[in-house]
Parts: structure tokens; C-alpha cells; sequence
């Protein structure tokens, strides 16, 4: 992962990520319980929920892969629920303009977690031989 490089070593960079997916999940949850009691909302809101929240439980089921390539499975799984995310993230402004802001931050955050995901993904692959 090349990303870690501002980090003393992998192990930190692990846990920064996690992190990062963590809070992600908690804001975008904050973010959610002030969406409007609307149908549409309930769609969207259940949708977001599960995506967000699914980058993290597959960054730390990769933690615990038993295989190289299991643990790109868990990466690449944790990119797609981010890439999800994006979308449900970017319909979620059309709920309420006051929360835009908001969603635009968590919305950049997200693809910086798909960029280092998708990122991590092409140089454990680039390792690899197929």
C-alpha cells in the first residue's frame, strides 16, 4: 500500500484507515437522523447506511483474511461499498440543500477512501502474478 508513507509503518497506516472508515460511518449516521421524514429519505437513508458502514466491517474482515488473495477480496469489497456510497451520498442532496455542505464533505471523504482502497487494490495486484 503506498499510501502508508507518511506513516511510521503499515500497522499505523491500517489503523488510520479503519479510523477514517469509522468516522465516516459515524457522521454519515448523524447525518442521516436529520434527513427529512420522507419516503425517498427512507429509501436513500436505509441505502447510505448500509453502504458506509459496510467500507469499515470489510476493512477490518481483511485484517483477518487468511489469504493474500482473501484479503484483496475484503479491499475490493470495502471499495465498492464506497463507491455506493458515493452515489447514495450525491442523491442524498437532493433531500434537503441545508445538509449540502455536509454531504459534500462526507462526500470527498469517501472518495479519498475509494482512491486509497482502489489504490491498495492495484499495487497488491501488481505484486501478484496472474
Amino acid at each position: 500500500m503506498q499510501n502508508y508513507q507518511r506513516y511510521k509503518n503499515k500497522e499505523e497506516f491500517k489503523k488510520a484507515l479503519i479510523t477514517r472508515a469509522f468516522v465516516l460511518a459515524k457522521k454519515t449516521i448523524r447525518l442521516v437522523d436529520r434527513f427529512p421524514n420522507k419516503k425517498a429519505a427512507w429509501v436513500i437513508s436505509d441505502q447510505l447506511l448500509r453502504a458506509v458502514t459496510s467500507i469499515g466491517a470489510n476493512i477490518i474482515e481483511a485484517q483477518a483474511a487468511s489469504s493474500k488473495r482473501d484479503f484483496i477480496n475484503f479491499i475490493n469489497q470495502a471499495l465498492k461499498s464506497a463507491n455506493e456510497t458515493k452515489f447514495w451520498l450525491a442523491l442524498a442532496k437532493e433531500l434537503d440543500e441545508k445538509l449540502n455542505q455536509e454531504i459534500e464533505d462526507l462526500l470527498n471523504e469517501t472518495k479519498e477512501l475509494a482512491n486509497i482502497l482502489g489504490s491498495a487494490i492495484a499495487s497488491l495486484k501488481g505484486k501478484r502474478k496472474l
